[in-house]
């Protein structure tokens, strides 16, 4: 799918239509202290098997894509809900 890399989209800060710049959404680096990653840590610890099942096959053949729309006028940054897609290209 092509995304345009500007496009026109309601700023809830600005309370207007106004372009927004367009990126692809990126996880940031887990942090090890956390405490969802200290309890998962703890789960996994030990000897023997692994916790939870191995997922034999895939479900999905595809990852949901979520595109970030950062405003020109105000730098207020919005999240769009996930599209499933293969590839995603933003034309700029």
């Amino acid at each position: 799918m092509k995304v345009p890399a500007v496009m026109m989209k309601y700023c809830p800060r600005c309370n207007a239509h106004t372009e927004h710049t367009v990126t692809l959404y990126k996880a940031g680096k887990r942090r090890s202290l956390a405490q969802g990653e200290r309890r998962f840590a703890a789960k996994n610890k030990g000897y023997g098997s692994k916790r939870a099942a191995e997922q034999k096959r895939f479900a999905k053949v595809t990852k949901k894509q979520v595109l970030k729309l950062k405003c020109k006028k105000c730098g207020h940054i919005l999240h769009t809900d996930g599209i499933r897609l293969k590839r995603i290209e933003i034309k700029g």
